[in-house]
């Protein structure tokens, strides 16, 4: 995919009856579905199923099975509450009537109360920083395989601008920290918050998993070794737009077992919370 309303045409489902939805795959360069399409997908179709007057507050999902690109996957819907001030839903994605991910999500009205929030990390703002597409630039004659295996993943419609040096954080041992600057990479005549949340959880999968291999490069760039998500948590705190320069601070409290544990906040440039991720991922080498 190169644009954004490619995106969106990918989330936006076919509704096959009031609770059963369907989509297509964005066709990835690693052979299977990329998570973050399925939460996209997955609260497209709770919002199809919502009254208007309610948004999404948090979404917890499970990653059961990787999905084949190839199979349309249906999102069968499940109406578990409606209340005077929250809904719930229930999201189970199928692959040929096979179960390969699972949601739940809360709908809220929105409510005055108490509001404080974290600082914004102090970073360098995004227009004094290189795009990713821009940084790899310096493997294209000395290391083209890895360059264009690089340049075939990252994201054309997002332009994602790295804090840190992008080359160094993926080829030597670091903190498990990760700052990047992010934002589609044309702006969006869509005013509807639904579809902004939509973009924020297919985004919210990209690089979170890596910050928890970041003290662990140079052994594992030795190695050829699987990563997928397991589960993916999002919470979303206030407003914003996805074609503005967000912030993804992400860390990595943990890492045991082949399992990698990382959250991330999510801030816009003036500063505010506007959500918050966590995700847990299989790191694990592959047998020979």
């Amino acid at each position: 995919m190169n644009t954004i309303q490619e995106v969106i045409a990918l989330l936006t489902l076919e509704k096959i009856d009031e609770n059963t939805f369907v989509g297509g795959n964005y066709q990835t360069p690693w052979g299977r579905v990329f998570g973050g399409q399925v939460l996209g997908q997955s609260l497209h179709a709770a919002y199809q199923t919502v009254p208007k007057d309610r948004l999404v507050h948090s979404m917890h999902a499970y990653f059961i099975l990787g999905g084949q690109l190839d199979i349309p996957i249906h999102y069968e819907v499940d109406s578990i509450r409606d209340g005077k001030s929250f809904t719930t839903r229930r999201v189970v994605a199928k692959q040929n009537g096979v179960p390969i991910f699972n949601m739940s999500a809360s709908f809220h009205k929105n409510e005055k109360g108490v509001d404080h929030q974290i600082p914004m990390p102090n970073v360098i703002k995004p227009e004094s920083l290189d795009t990713s597409i821009d940084e790899i630039k310096v493997l294209e004659n000395a290391a083209p395989k890895i360059y264009n295996r690089l340049k075939s993943v990252l994201p054309k419609m997002f332009d994602i601008r790295s804090v840190e040096n992008f080359l160094t954080r993926y080829s030597k041992n670091g903190p498990p920290f990760d700052n990047l600057w992010f934002k589609t990479s044309e702006e969006l005549d869509v005013k509807d918050t639904p579809i902004h949340h939509q973009i924020l959880a297919y985004a919210s999968d990209l690089n979170l998993l890596n910050t928890a291999t970041f003290p662990h490069r140079e052994e594992l760039n030795k190695k050829n070794v699987f990563y997928t998500s397991l589960d993916h948590v999002l919470w979303f705190h206030r407003e914003f737009r996805i074609d503005e320069w967000l912030l993804y601070a992400m860390d990595s409290p943990s890492a045991s077992n082949s399992l990698g544990f990382a959250r991330g906040s999510i801030f816009n440039k003036k500063g505010d919370l506007i959500a918050s991720v966590a995700q847990e991922g299989l790191i694990r080498e592959k047998s020979k």
